[in-house]
């Protein structure tokens, strides 16, 4: 599984964001790997419509409904056929008290990444929650062209899969080349978050079929 961040680069803003879905539709049909577009809400239900795949929201907010503008709400996006979002991501990180307000009006069947920047947290208090993914992305590796967490801190990937064994783990947080992916599979992750090094690329297929092809391997 690979979850591809489009963030707010230029290179993914309105027809971008379709043009970039449709790259990873093409990968994920050629090589059997599920990879889920986490887009704006600007841009999730468009793709989706125009599309027909899975697509996350980079962030849902704490209101689902009621009285409340300016919001992006969970409950709304299950409604528009969005699959899932991400939460608590290092560049959008959320107070405890916020994550749980938000899991608990979370809606049945909309997937639930829960990004974490380290070890620590997922013992001092992210177990207690009830997510359907956990990511761990140190914010420090996040856009990294030479280290990831996976050459970084591979120990710590191991640390959190035997934690949450058998809930499933992704990695993030500078994840670009093959090793780094092959690392991460061999660690006993489930799959990898990536952005910059697919988004930025000068040939995002190239790079991301790349990534993609060490699944099968």
């Amino acid at each position: 599984m690979i979850l591809l961040n489009f963030k707010l680069y230029p290179e993914t803003f309105g027809d971008e964001a379709i043009n970039l879905s449709a790259i990873a539709k093409q990968v994920m049909e050629n090589t059997g790997v599920k990879i889920i577009p986490v887009l704006s809400a600007l841009d999730a239900v468009r793709v989706k419509e125009k599309l027909n795949i899975d697509v996350y929201l980079q962030h849902v907010d704490v209101y689902s409904q009621g009285p409340h503008t300016g919001y992006v709400s969970a409950l709304a996006a299950k409604s528009l056929g969005i699959k899932g979002a991400l939460i608590n991501h290092s560049e959008h990180r959320l107070k405890l008290g916020t994550l749980k307000q938000i899991l608990k009006s979370w809606p049945a069947d909309f997937d639930s990444v829960l990004c974490l920047q380290s070890y620590h947290q997922l013992l001092r208090w992210a177990l207690k929650l009830r997510v359907k993914y956990y990511a761990y992305e140190p914010k420090e590796f996040i856009g990294n062209p030479n280290l990831s967490v996976a050459s970084a801190r591979p120990e710590q990937i191991s640390n959190f899969v035997k934690t949450l064994s058998p809930k499933p783990i992704l990695v993030g947080a500078g994840i670009h080349s093959r090793e780094d992916v092959s690392t991460s599979l061999k660690l006993g992750a489930s799959g990898i978050l990536v952005s910059s090094s697919v988004i930025k690329s000068a040939d995002p297929k190239k790079e991301l079929m790349a990534l993609a092809s060490v699944f099968s391997v």
